[in-house]
């Protein structure tokens, strides 16, 4: 199939884990490279909406503040993780210190930025407590992260 995570077995893959998804190099000769960041095993748990928001809004501004390369960071609609693009062809450690402090950073935020009906779709959908719970249990297996599979 065309889309790479179709062509992943769900079945033998063990989060919290992160993997490298894909890597595009563009027509300018640009790279960039989506890492699959899963926070719970597909098909037996998943986050709930209003955390899987929160973590998005707070991992989208915090990251920034770590590296310029941050293209986006997206959820999956499984509701089991999301999806990193970084600018170029980064080294997994420097990936996986990125998502580590980004993270830790989020652990003790006082607000959801931007969680407002001005700069949101759906700015009553939000729980800084429920993402800081997800980012607090994914850093609890960080020595887990780099197994993908069972």
């Amino acid at each position: 199939m065309n889309v790479e995570s179709f062509n992943l077995d769900h079945r033998t893959v063990a989060a919290p884990y992160v993997r490298v998804a894909d890597q595009k190099t563009l027509p300018h000769g640009d790279v960039i490279t989506k890492f699959d960041v899963r926070f719970t095993q597909p098909n037996e748990g998943h986050l709930d909406m209003t955390s899987v928001h929160s973590l998005e809004h707070l991992f989208a501004e915090h990251s920034r503040n770590r590296s310029g390369d941050v293209i986006d960071f997206s959820p999956m609609g499984c509701q089991t993780g999301f999806y990193l693009i970084l600018q170029g062809d980064p080294a997994m450690d420097d990936v996986l210190s990125l998502i580590e402090g980004t993270l830790t950073d989020i652990t003790t935020a006082t607000e959801v930025p931007a969680a407002n009906e001005v700069q949101c779709g759906w700015g009553a959908n939000h729980s800084l407590e429920g993402a800081q719970g997800v980012a607090r249990d994914f850093l609890a297996a960080r020595d887990e992260w780099s197994t993908v599979t069972r």
